[in-house]
């Protein structure tokens, strides 16, 4: 039966936030529109499950505060720019880095840190319409900024710059984004290493060396910015999807980068979202 739907994974985000005392809103449909944030809206519009964020917050501590974003694509099947078929098999699995959000604001909670915790999910299934979004289309961000939409099937990107903007309109002394965002970082690590990008040295050792330590393997890859230039468009502020076959999880996570503000410490994990064989 189909169950994993985005309002499934509501669901399961208001049972995790009433046990353990959390605060939660969501924010469904046309709402997201009203409140400003059209690229989640567009991006999730086709489906007949409405597209919804998922703004959760605990804790009232000395300690830092954290927020956590993840991508909840609850089924990809690329949009116009349609999947194979041995690609949209398991794009279950796009909400990968959901997951991973939803599971580490649990263990905090579970353990009670002195910290002060935000979870956000951008939740959609990217769908075939009469409505869907179409290339060629401008879409506007919630932070103002223009987006030429060059290919369907990099909306990951989409719903994550708004849920990464509104997470920067608090103060947050540490950003983690999790997001099953891009096929090159497979390529370059496989399904074992996860990508990480940083924008500061001293939190990306800490975090490379502790993931090695306890086998949650990462690997830091560079924010190159000379590579911006592949995101340039003639008609808005950015692409969404570079028209190259060259560095696709570092355009990926520049087009992030665009979208956290310049001083918060943020780390982006491009994670592959499963296991494909049977393990831990």
């Amino acid at each position: 039966c189909e169950d994993m739907t985005p309002q499934d994974l509501a669901a399961s985000c208001r049972v995790m936030a009433k046990q353990y005392k959390a605060k939660i809103d969501i924010i469904e449909g046309k709402a997201l529109l009203k409140k400003g944030f059209p690229t989640i809206h567009a991006v999730g519009r086709a489906s007949v499950n409405e597209p919804c964020l998922i703004d959760l917050t605990w804790g009232d501590h000395d300690g830092p505060t954290i927020t956590l974003v993840g991508k909840g694509v609850c089924f990809d099947t690329g949009g116009l720019d349609i999947k194979t078929t041995a690609g949209m098999r398991y794009m279950k699995k796009d909400m990968g880095g959901a997951a991973c959000a939803i599971a580490l604001a649990r263990m905090i909670m579970q353990r009670n840190l002195q910290v002060n915790l935000r979870l956000l999910i951008p939740a959609v299934e990217n769908s075939v319409s009469g409505d869907a979004i179409r290339p060629g289309d401008v879409v506007k961000t919630r932070s103002g900024l223009t987006v030429e939409i060059t290919n369907t099937d990099a909306e990951g990107r989409l719903v994550m710059c708004d849920a990464l903007t509104y997470a920067g309109e608090r103060h947050s002394d540490y950003l983690f984004d999790f997001a099953t965002l891009t096929g090159a970082a497979r390529v370059a690590l496989g399904p074992r290493v996860a990508a990480m990008y940083c924008n500061n040295d001293d939190m990306a050792d800490k975090l490379q060396h502790l993931g090695m330590q306890w086998e949650a393997h990462a690997w830091r890859m560079p924010l190159f910015d000379e590579y911006n230039l592949m995101l340039k468009s003639a008609v808005a502020n950015m692409v969404n999807s570079a028209n190259t076959a060259f560095a696709g999880s570092i355009t990926a996570a520049l087009y992030l980068q665009r979208f956290v503000p310049e001083k918060t410490k943020w780390a982006h994990y491009d994670v592959y979202g499963w296991n494909p064989k049977n393990q831990p």
